[in-house]
């Protein structure tokens, strides 16, 4: 293991929940998580180069089984963004894919074994190490803030500033000069609430996740003897049962990001 809990129970998972930051960091709004961003670079050029590689010898026959797994994910997501959005999707199926695909990989970096990476980085002499991105508030919000950027810039590219202006002022409550401050009041709740929600509802699933896992995990150094055996059975049987579980969680949680950014970049299109 990465860090015999010697302390126990809680400072084992307080262990695993430091992030590795850099020496001269102060922590913090501000601090650089750099397992976070190490981890979700790798997966992504991973996906990239998984995809190209597909691509380059994809064939117009009967696809191997690689092509075939590829063509089900394009297929599946493409059908996604043509139920939602009815515009020109050269730049949203792109867009979708990879939210999709991205968020699942690092969402499944949570299967792998709680100590793996860790013990790992270890021995490199690197003693804090989180291998789920999505458990990190710093990049899922890094991925809504892009999202509701988006959105801005598709709402004006859709209406023009002014059209988008008098959207803001005007909607849902009408025209009237007395309305404006509470219809733009209720436009920027709206317009902020959609990068809170997007981030909070992956971090929070993401990170509950995390941490039953480490309880899991904890079960293995507890007790001793026969009840020790007892303890190690049960967290064998609970890591197994809770990983078949999580892949579900994962895979929904890549899919309701998905769905959301193409649902709100639609709505930017949209003319109330």
């Amino acid at each position: 293991m990465a860090s015999e809990p010697t302390g126990g129970l809680t400072e084992y998972i307080q262990h695993h929940l430091t992030h590795l930051v850099p020496h001269a960091s102060k922590g913090g709004f501000w601090a650089v998580h750099i397992d976070s961003i190490t981890v979700s670079l790798v997966l992504g050029v991973l996906f990239c180069l998984w995809f190209w590689l597909k691509a380059r010898k994809a064939t117009a026959g009967v696809p191997g089984k690689g092509q075939a797994f590829v063509e089900i994910i394009l297929e599946f997501v493409d059908g996604q963004v043509k139920d939602v959005f009815h515009g020109d999707r050269r730049v949203l199926g792109p867009l979708a894919l990879t939210v999709f695909v991205w968020v699942f990989l690092m969402n499944a970096m949570d299967l792998l074994p709680v100590d793996l990476l860790p013990w790992i980085t270890e021995m490199f002499g690197i003693k804090h190490f989180r291998a789920v991105p999505t458990a990190d508030t710093s990049m899922t919000f890094a991925m809504s803030i892009t999202v509701f950027l988006l959105i801005i810039f598709y709402s004006f590219k859709a209406k023009g500033f002014n059209g988008f202006m008098h959207e803001l002022f005007t909607a849902p409550f009408g025209k009237h000069p007395l309305l404006w401050i509470p219809n733009f009041a209720l436009n920027l709740v709206e317009l902020l609430s959609k990068p809170v929600s997007l981030a909070m509802r992956l971090f929070g699933n993401m990170y509950a996740g995390e941490l039953v896992f480490m309880l899991i995990a904890g079960l293995f150094s507890a007790g001793a003897g026969l009840a020790g055996w007892a303890l190690y059975g049960a967290g064998i049987i609970g890591y197994t049962v809770w990983g078949i579980f999580h892949i579900l969680i994962i895979s929904i949680q890549a899919f309701i990001f998905m769905v959301l950014t193409i649902v709100y970049i639609s709505m930017a299109h949209d003319h109330h």
